[in-house]
């Protein structure tokens, strides 16, 4: 046991049937149907062919395609193709998550065989709306169809999937509420570092939140500047866009009804309030990168309104993040 969890070393897997819930959601080209970055993938291998290897019959649950928009998700089939080839060993894939096929199929597994469902995110428990509006507790979550359709087949739940811990879906909260759990082994490795960070960091520690994947940002900011994990917190993507809305920065049209469109303006407030309590630990943009009919463009802050979509800082404000970089001892 580490950090108050069950490992791979604390049970008993051989011969028994363990759903491995896994993060491999990866860049594709959905033309061609091929991925485009193995790189989580390759983290995943060491927990299932160590599974694999002890005996354990591995059914592998995994989500592809972010959720807030439905035509993003795409089948999990290329990346079972991936995971045979980095393995050295045949990895199933069936096109069904916990429906008569796949739990037939779940039943008719062999000691050391690996079995990746579909696209978890086919199921509307898996998505963002489910999460956010029903707002589950993991009792709940364990009552939902994907829990109470695979539990029964399964002796072990194993969650690997780190970068996607923090939600609350029934693939990932739902199965240890009814079944003896532990994490994987990329688990193990992230939860160890991130505890040191959080806990002993060498000083400075400077935390980077950027991106379009803002929520886990917002989450995460006001959290780490409250108890003195981060020194200084350094802002790009979406998370600088809207933090120079909460202070009264006019962004432009376009950038302004992006973020309205994609129901990110809750976040202005809760800018506000971070840098009401942090604006000498937060660090904005000095300029910024938009883009229009003619390309990309860098335009400083105090030009604002620019003209086209806002997409990524400028170059005034790579070198003063450099340096500050080239400082931390902690990023």
């Amino acid at each position: 046991m580490k950090h108050g969890i069950y490992t791979l070393d604390d049970i008993p897997i051989e011969g028994k049937t363990v759903l491995c819930r896994v993060d491999i959601n990866s860049p594709i080209d959905r033309e061609r149907g091929v991925l485009k970055d193995t790189t989580r993938i390759r983290f995943c291998v060491p927990t299932i062919e160590e599974l694999a290897a002890r005996g354990a019959k591995v059914v592998l649950m995994a989500h592809q395609g972010g959720d807030l928009e439905y035509q993003n998700f795409t089948s999990t089939e290329p990346h079972a193709k991936v995971l045979s080839e980095l393995m050295g060993r045949p990895v199933e894939f069936i096109d069904d998550v916990c429906g008569p096929a796949a739990r037939e199929r779940i039943t008719n597994l062999k000691c050391g065989e690996v079995l990746l469902l579909d696209n978890v995110r086919f199921m509307s428990e898996e998505m963002t709306l489910f999460e956010t509006k029903l707002k589950l507790s993991p009792e709940q979550q364990a009552k939902t169809l994907v829990v109470r359709k695979l539990a029964p087949l399964a002796d072990f739940y194993i969650c690997d999937a780190f970068a996607a811990v923090h939600r609350s879906q029934p693939t990932l909260v739902g199965f240890q509420e009814v079944l003896p759990s532990a994490m994987g082994r990329l688990f193990e490795r992230e939860l160890s570092a991130l505890t040191q960070v959080r806990e002993t960091p060498e000083r400075p520690c400077i935390y980077v939140l950027g991106g379009a994947k803002i929520q886990d940002a917002f989450l995460m900011m006001g959290a780490v500047l409250a108890d003195g994990a981060a020194d200084k917190v350094l802002t790009g993507g979406l998370v600088s866009n809207i933090m120079l809305v909460a202070r009264g920065s006019d962004i432009g049209s376009t950038s302004q009804d992006f973020l309205y469109a994609n129901n990110l303006g809750e976040y202005i407030k809760v800018a506000g309030e971070i840098l009401d309590k942090f604006a000498n630990r937060v660090l904005l943009p000095v300029d910024l990168a938009y883009v229009d009919e003619t390309g990309r463009h860098e335009v400083r802050v105090d030009e604002l309104p620019a003209p086209g979509l806002l997409v990524d800082i400028g170059h005034r404000t790579v070198e003063q993040y450099r340096k500050e970089i080239a400082q931390a001892k902690t990023i």
